[in-house]
Parts: C-alpha cells; sequence; structure tokens
C-alpha cells in the first residue's frame, strides 16, 4: 500500500535515531515520521504554491504542537483538550525558527508552515531535539527552496564532563543546558542556560557539539539524496538593480546625513522627507515604487550601515567597535513595590519589578515534562510608545514570551534555595525605551530589582550582545553593545548573561548561514569583558549587596516544621481551622507534605500570632506537667478544660479540689481560666486532668 515508503536508521548518542517517509501526511510537500528512543514526532513542512500580494518578507511560521497524549495525560482544562501552546512549546518553535530562517532563499516570500507534533515522548529522548532535526529533513527533502540541512543536539554538563544528549537523570544534575544547531560548516544556532559556566568550557561544548552534528548530516544527506524532490521555481522578489543603483545614488549622501545620530527620533525624522523626495521624483519612472518602498530603503540604509562597520570601522553613534553606550543604574524607583530597578543603556531602558509572594504563587504549569509548577517568573512587555508608535496594547506575542525567559533563565543559576528563602518570586520588566538590546538591559534590570528587594542572590549578573559584520571575501568584525540599526542590519545579535565567574545564558541570532569558530570565541571574548564592566560600574555603585531586609510592603517569613501526622489538625476539617487562622491574622499559610510551614504576614507581630497558635494545635501535653486552661463547659461529674486548641479534657470532680465537691458550680464556671495538671489518656485517648494534683504540686 505504502509503495513510496522508506525507513532510515541511525545510532545517536546511544540511541537509535529511525527516519519514516512515505506513509503518513502525503499532502504535504515534505513529510517525516521520526523516532528518537521512544519519541515520536510528525514533521511536515508546506508551502503556499504563490506568494500573498504586498508581502515584502518571508511568511515563516513555526509550530511544535505538544499533545498530552504523548504522555499519557488527559488535558486539564474546561474542554479537556489541548488549548494555546504552552511557554515551553513557544520557546521551542522560537528555537527551531531561528536556525532554519536564514537558510531561504533571501528573496522567496510563499508562505512557508513547518508543523511538528508530539505524538510519544521518552524522557531519555528530547522532543524538542528530535523536532529540530524532524524540520529539516522534512525541509530538505520537500520541493520547497531551501539552504539546509541542518542538525541539532543538547549539550549537558555532567561533574564537570561534557554529554551530548543527556538523559533525563543527567539533565537534572547539569550545569548546563545547552542547544546547538549546525550545518556542515558553521554553527548556525546556540541557545543556553548554565550555571556560572565558564568561557572556555562553553566554547569547548559549543565546538563538540558541532563534531557530532557533521556525523549525523552524513546520515541526513543519504535520506536527501534517496527522498529529495526537485525544488520549485518562485517568482523572486528582489529589487531591479539598475532601480536600487539609481535612487542610491540620488539620495546616498543625504541618507547618511539621516543615519550619522544616535538618537533614533532625529534619525526617523531626517529620514521621511527623503523618502518623500524619492516618491515625488521616481515613481513616474518606477511603477508600483510606493510598495518597493520600504524595501528599498531597507536595502540603502543596510548598504550604508555596513560599509560603514566593514570598511570605515563606523558606527551609527560614533562608538569603537569595542565601545559600550552610555550607562546608568537606579535601584528604589517605586516607593510601595517589592523592589525595583530602572537600568539605562543608550536609549534602551528597562524598569523592572520584583514581586515576593507565598509559595502557592508559584506557576502550575501543563506541559510535557515532569515540571510541575514553577517559583520564579519572569515576564517582559514592550509597548508600543517604547519605540515610539502608536499602537494600543496587546497580549504578549512569542517575542515577549521569548524575552522574558530568556531573562528569566539568565537569573536562575543565582537564586537562592526555597530553604534560603521561602518566597515565590516575580519580576516583570517594563521596556520604557528601545533602541537595541532590551532582552539584556532586563536582566541588568532584574539584578538590580532582585538586590533591592531583598533577595540573597549569590552574584549579580548582567547581560550583553555582540554584533556581526561579514563581507562577501570572507572578511568580518564584531562589535559590542549592538543598538537597533546595527541589530537590523548587522548579522548577527550574539546575546550573553553572566556574572564575574561564568556564563548563565547564551541566545544567538543569525541572518548568515553560520558562524566560525572564530567569531564565536571573539563573541565569548568581547561580552565577557562587556558584563564585568557592567556590574562593576554600575550594578554594584547602584547596590553593592542585596539589602538586608525584604520591603516592609512584602510579607515576611516565619518558617516552622510540625509532626507530618499533625497536619490535618492544623487543616482542620475541611480547611476550617486553616482559614480561621489566616483570616483572623491576615496571614497566609503554605504546608508541605514533609511538615514544613512558611507563615507569610506583612506584619510581623501577625505572623508571631499565627504561629503561636499553630504551635498550640499541634503540642503535646508532657504527663505530669501543669497547664492553664479555659472551662469549656459543665456537666454533673466534672468540668472539661481546653488546655490548648483541640485539646479538651475532663477535671473530674473528685479532682477539683483538695476538699469534697458537692456541686462543680461551686467551684468553677464556663470561661474560667484554671491550672491543671496533665494526668495522661485513658484507654480510649481521653484526656484526664486534675485541678486538686496542681493546687498540691504548686
Amino acid at each position: 500500500m505504502f509503495e513510496n515508503y522508506k525507513k532510515f536508521e541511525y545510532e545517536y548518542e546511544g540511541r537509535p535515531l529511525v527516519v519514516e517517509t512515505g506513509k503518513v501526511a502525503g499532502l504535504a510537500n515534505g513529510s517525516v515520521m521520526i523516532h528518537y528512543g521512544d519519541t515520536v514526532i510528525l514533521a511536515c513542512a508546506t508551502a503556499s504554491p504563490k506568494p500573498r500580494d504586498g508581502i515584502d518578507f518571508l511568511p515563516l511560521s513555526v509550530d511544535f504542537d505538544e499533545k498530552l497524549y504523548a504522555v499519557g495525560r488527559i488535558p486539564g482544562s474546561f474542554n479537556r483538550r489541548e488549548g494555546r501552546p504552552s511557554e515551553k512549546a513557544i520557546l521551542t518553535s522560537r528555537v527551531i525558527d531561528r536556525p532554519i530562517r536564514p537558510l531561504f532563499p533571501k528573496d522567496l516570500r510563499n508562505d512557508v508552515a513547518l508543523t511538528l507534533t508530539v505524538m510519544s515522548v521518552d524522557p531519555d529522548c528530547s522532543p524538542e531535539i528530535t523536532a529540530m532535526i524532524g524540520a529539516s529533513i522534512a525541509l530538505s527533502i520537500s520541493d520547497i527552496p531551501w539552504n539546509g540541512p541542518i542538525g541539532g543536539i543538547f549539550v549537558g554538563l555532567v561533574d564537570g564532563k561534557i554529554v551530548m544528549n543527556p538523559t533525563a537523570e543527567q539533565r537534572k544534575v547539569s550545569d548546563l543546558q545547552l542547544t546547538v544547531a549546525a550545518s556542515e560548516k558553521k554553527v548556525v544556532m546556540i541557545e543556553a542556560g548554565a550555571n556560572q559556566v565558564d568561557d572556555d568550557t562553553m566554547y569547548e561544548a559549543i565546538m563538540q557539539a558541532h563534531e557530532e552534528i557533521k556525523k549525523l548530516l552524513v546520515f541526513i544527506n543519504g535520506i536527501i539524496a534517496e527522498c529529495g524532490k526537485p525544488k520549485f521555481d518562485y517568482p523572486s522578489c528582489e529589487l531591479d538593480h539598475d532601480m536600487f543603483d539609481e535612487i542610491f545614488s540620488y539620495c546616498e549622501k543625504d541618507v547618511m546625513f539621516a543615519l550619522d545620530t544616535d538618537d533614533k527620533n532625529v534619525r526617523d525624522a531626517r529620514m521621511q522627507p527623503i523618502m518623500d523626495a524619492i516618491l515625488e521624483n521616481f515613481s513616474e519612472k518606477y511603477e508600483g515604487l510606493d510598495i518597493m518602498l520600504p524595501e528599498l530603503i531597507y536595502k540603502i540604509q543596510k548598504k550604508i550601515v555596513r560599509r560603514w562597520l566593514l570598511v570605515d570601522k563606523k558606527r551609527v553613534d560614533g562608538r569603537r567597535m569595542d565601545q559600550i553606550r552610555p550607562l546608568a543604574a537606579e535601584v528604589g524607583v517605586l516607593p510601595r513595590t517589592h523592589g525595583s530597578g530602572l537600568f539605562t543603556r543608550g536609549q534602551t531602558q528597562v524598569l523592572t519589578v520584583a514581586t515576593l509572594g507565598s509559595m502557592k504563587d508559584a506557576q502550575l504549569l501543563d506541559g510535557l515534562d515532569e515540571e510541575v509548577e514553577k517559583r520564579y517568573m519572569h515576564h517582559y512587555n514592550m509597548p508600543g510608545y517604547s519605540t515610539g508608535e502608536a499602537k494600543a496594547i496587546r497580549s504578549p506575542g512569542r517575542r515577549e514570551i521569548g524575552h522574558g525567559a530568556l531573562a528569566e533563565r539568565s537569573l536562575i543559576p543565582v537564586l537562592p534555595s526555597v530553604e534560603e528563602f521561602p518566597y515565590a518570586i516575580r519580576l516583570v520588566s517594563e521596556v520604557v525605551s528601545s533602541n537595541g538590546s532590551t532582552s539584556q538591559a532586563s536582566v541588568c534590570g532584574s539584578t538590580l530589582a532582585l538586590m533591592d528587594a531583598g533577595v540573597p542572590i549569590k552574584a549579580p549578573v548582567a547581560g550583553i550582545s555582540c554584533g556581526l559584520i561579514t563581507a562577501e571575501d570572507g572578511s568580518w568584525d564584531e562589535m559590542i553593545d549592538i543598538q537597533g540599526l546595527e541589530d537590523f542590519y548587522g548579522d548577527m545579535d550574539f546575546k550573553v548573561a553572566g556574572t564575574h565567574k561564568g556564563i548563565t545564558s547564551i541566545q544567538m541570532d543569525l541572518k548568515i548561514d553560520g558562524l566560525t569558530p572564530e567569531i564565536i570565541k571573539g563573541a565569548l571574548e568581547r561580552t565577557h569583558k562587556g558584563r564585568d564592566y557592567i556590574i562593576d560600574e554600575y550594578i554594584l555603585k547602584a547596590i553593592p549587596e542585596p539589602r538586608a531586609e525584604v520591603s516592609k510592603y512584602a510579607p515576611k517569613v516565619i518558617t516552622m516544621k510540625i509532626d507530618v501526622d499533625k497536619i490535618a489538625a492544623v487543616i482542620g476539617k475541611g480547611g476550617e481551622m486553616i482559614k480561621k487562622i489566616t483570616s483572623e491574622t491576615n496571614s497566609t499559610i503554605d504546608i508541605n507534605e514533609d511538615g514544613t510551614i512558611f507563615i507569610l504576614a506583612v506584619n510581623p507581630e501577625c505572623g508571631k500570632i499565627a504561629k503561636g497558635i499553630i504551635d498550640a494545635i499541634v503540642f503535646e501535653p508532657e504527663e505530669g506537667c501543669c497547664y492553664t486552661g479555659t472551662v469549656t463547659r459543665i456537666i454533673p461529674i466534672g468540668a472539661f478544660v481546653e488546655i490548648a486548641p483541640g485539646k479538651e479534657g475532663l477535671v473530674h470532680i473528685s479532682k477539683l479540689d483538695t476538699k469534697r465537691v458537692e456541686k462543680v458550680e461551686d467551684v468553677v464556671a464556663v470561661g474560667d481560666k484554671i491550672t491543671v495538671k496533665y494526668l495522661g489518656t485513658d484507654e480510649k485517648g481521653r484526656i484526664n486532668l486534675s485541678r486538686k494534683d496542681a493546687m498540691t504540686q504548686e
């Protein structure tokens, strides 16, 4: 039945990698069912027959589609079906998009969609890496024009040793979470989270990953040779060269003057009359010039900026290639928040706000991996006004989610443990002005906010980006701290965050077909110097160390531990007791399964009261000791006395006084405070008390 069915097998880091073609999804331009261990991904690549009208970019979409049946779970939503993509699915889509996008022809405008459906998950075999490899093969064997293939690999650092595609258990103890994508000759994507890993170890991990990918690419090229389709022809959207040369000569000097400023607003104001003049002078000669104008202006500016950088070693704002923009750092910007930090780098400004909460505020996760909650959350917002645009606020897109996750990953290695600092932590980075490298400014602002909030981080973290400019002859140069134009017209945005000791995160965006080892090594060296400078000269001068105490507006934590069998008593029937305590003391109480209790209250005295109540609930009286309690009720044979919440015992009438008592009411009344001696419990577990013995003991 499946006459075109083919199966290919490869041993990838000790586990079987199996690729099947010609069996499912036959109407896609290219499709494969790829197995890595028991992880199974259906990778499908499709393209539209022709471009949509008015499209001046490549409309590429990459979707990592998580199915909870892959891990044997039913979705927890009301509809019991998958909803919007999880944060991890969005981040994985971005990780796969970044190495694939630069390898499409620059003039392709057809819609291209990559759908990567996760159908089965083996915890030891990363579905993310499997999907990346599947995407590469699906595109390569399809008729869609693409200059691949690429391969991908995940790298760990376990007990100081570099490990390729580590197992689930190895990933738990790994000091490095590195994803590398590469072609045969160059590295095309790097994404990393690291526990302060030094530059040399990071570089070696990347190089070893590339060597393993080269072996994988031999296998992939074999599949392409056997199953690959001829690539289809497409209408080129390249600008007419004669038109470009004529208009470039006309406006070159004016555009050079417009770009020669470090003020984005001034630059935009200078460019507008130039664009008006181009339309006025050339619209009759070149039909549709108004539609082509944005791309035309882009290419004119790109040619000038790249020439400045490559030939003249001149940057738009006059800096040297190794010079960072003017910086400023400030803490305590917002008076009533738990912590805040404002970081400014040129025209880029990020205000990060820290909020501390109880462990109940930790985010619950509903994804394919074993992580069910996270205590530290980082959110990133970039409103229209930050770039001078008039647009309404929308829910965060993939870019905002990605930048928030990058800043989050950068700071995780320096956060204190729950035992050291029993709070849930939320950071929100508000980009109030943007001219490049806002994600790394978010890292710096977040360090300031955490220290201002009194979070005892292990070391301050700073982030900075390195750019790249290349020429057709193979020459290249790098520049530190790229601003918007250099990012827009350059070839690389190599973002590195870390401490003095080592790297905590890397994210690399490319517009070319890959990086050589020399470029990677140079970027690591430049960014290390940059982050050291930021930490010493700005962050530590703004706030030398985390504040000794949390803000007076933040909840204070009291930690205590009780026996596990006492948890039910503290919670009470239907949660009645714990609700009563939190209501009366205006506090929040979290109870772990091991009996650890966290009491949070803005007013420390309220927290102490709550602790006292819990102490009383879990209190176990000692036989022979005296306690003061309250008479709660009277019966003919004695009085019941509560010596602690939930601990009530009977004082028999014969034990009420040293002399004979005819009537209980002659000695005590409901509400009286009396001292009694604990005599133990009877065979039914009832507490026996004696006022007479207490009087004698006194």
